[in-house]
């Protein structure tokens, strides 16, 4: 028995039949059949219109006559073989040039991306210019840092340690300037900067002459580090031997200092670590009193269901990695890291690092980046944190949950959308931007606003 109510149903399949015949009749410019097509689509969704805004259904009647009309003009485009087998081929074809055009889209706007956030804002780059003026032409400035690195409290472990590597001014001062503001003693803190030869007079100038609530701030050049050389760190003995590995991004020195902490820093016992596009929101000072059991790195993992584990980060279809890791091993993110350092030379951890960088010579265990070696070093050695302490995604996702950002005690702009970008997520723009003192005389004079 036919009611109303199925017949209606039938009217809509129809009509989303009708709408895929009309776009193929178009195509094979039969513009009769397709205008056919459209007034009885059209006259279908009218009746489908006046059924809904009546209290009773409609006559069987009046819609059955409106689907022997509808069927008429389906069967005269199967007979013009419109029929299903030719559209599946037809839309077969579309949606792989559709797939085709995404995937080069997709490349474009990855490389636009990474081209934009490596590229240096003209305001950054005016107060990197003009710190590092002040800094050049001022020998007495430069004897009084100098004299300032001789600091007790840059070796005392009863403070609290926490470095930061990076070649980024002001987005190394809104770490530093969000830390201390959200700190209970900001006195007790002591900041350890590495950054390169050429930020180097720069940075000293910024952090020299402005106040950061009483912590202590040590800036150092990674070039200083003789240590730090082709016979003792495989990453540049393939920089040097293959022009492919010469990545900015994955393959700068200061990037991957961070598996060379307890080098930069042989006194101390236990650091937290930062990135320099985060902001901190919360006291950190609980970070150095977490027991990590022995383990060597702390930090928040990123596993949800099946999405970053490590079988997303290595190749496990090679040997070395299949036989001694776990493919549903949980990830976890660099940015916001504790790390015991007694427990590191113990464990020998950065050995294990070199092994596994001089395994991936032909990139063959993975691809690039520093997470994956990382995946690899700290292997059985990381303790995972609690969620709260660092909070990820705001550098290329605009749903970061709204009681995550508010509970986070580290908010992370991983991905291109740096804050410091024209291309930053408004969103959460102002959650970094309340850190920069848009008032000080040069960021004014250099229009960083």
């Amino acid at each position: 028995m036919l009611s109303p109510g199925s017949l209606i149903r039938q009217l809509g399949d129809q009509i989303t039949l009708g709408k895929a015949y009309v776009v193929i009749a178009k195509e094979s410019s039969d513009l009769v059949l397709a205008w056919e097509l459209s007034a009885q689509i059209r006259a279908a969704q009218q009746l489908l219109a006046k059924s809904a805004a009546q209290a009773n259904p409609l006559e069987i009647e009046e819609v059955e006559h409106a689907l022997q009309k509808f069927s008429m003009l389906l069967s005269e485009a199967k007979e013009l073989h419109y029929d299903s087998a030719v559209m599946i081929m037809k839309l077969k074809v579309e949606l792989l040039g559709l797939e085709e055009k995404v995937s080069i889209a997709n490349i474009q706007s990855t490389a636009f991306g990474q081209l934009a956030a490596e590229a240096v804002p003209k305001g950054l780059y005016c107060l990197g210019n003009r710190l590092t003026m002040m800094w050049a032409i001022d020998p007495d400035f430069r004897s009084s840092i100098a004299r300032h690195k001789l600091a007790k409290q840059i070796v005392d472990n009863d403070l609290f340690h926490i470095c930061i590597f990076s070649d980024n001014v002001l987005a190394a001062s809104v770490v530093i300037n969000s830390t201390v503001l959200n700190a209970n003693h900001p006195e007790q803190l002591v900041f350890h900067l590495v950054t390169d030869e050429v930020n180097f007079g720069a940075m000293q100038a910024w952090f020299c002459t402005n106040d950061f609530k009483g912590a202590t701030i040590e800036v150092q050049n990674i070039e200083s580090f003789t240590w730090l050389n082709a016979s003792y760190v495989p990453v540049m003995r393939q920089l040097q031997d293959a022009a492919k590995f010469r990545n900015p991004r994955y393959l700068s020195m200061l990037n991957l200092l961070r598996f060379y902490i307890p080098e930069v820093y042989p006194a101390l016992k236990k650091v937290v670590f930062l990135d320099d596009d985060v902001v901190v929101q919360r006291d950190l000072t609980d970070l150095f009193k977490l027991d990590l059991h022995g383990n060597v790195n702390g930090a928040v993992e990123t596993c949800v269901q099946s999405f970053h584990r490590y079988h997303k980060y290595l190749n496990f279809s090679h040997p070395k990695i299949r036989e001694n890791f776990n493919p549903d091993g949980c990830g976890w993110a660099f940015g916001m890291n504790v790390f015991d350092l007694t427990a590191w030379k113990s464990a020998n951890v950065t050995s294990r690092y070199h092994y596994w960088q001089s395994q991936n010579a032909d990139r063959t265990l993975w691809k690039l980046g520093t997470l994956p070696p990382g995946l690899l070093t700290f292997y059985g050695l990381t303790k995972p944190l609690d969620r709260n302490w660092h909070v990820l995604g705001l550098g290329y996702d605009p749903d970061v949950d709204v009681k995550m950002i508010e509970g986070g005690a580290v908010l992370h702009y991983n991905g291109n959308m740096k804050p410091w970008l024209k291309l930053a997520i408004s969103r959460y723009k102002p959650l970094w931007e309340r850190y920069v003192d848009f008032s000080h005389q040069l960021l004014q004079e250099c229009n960083v606003h």
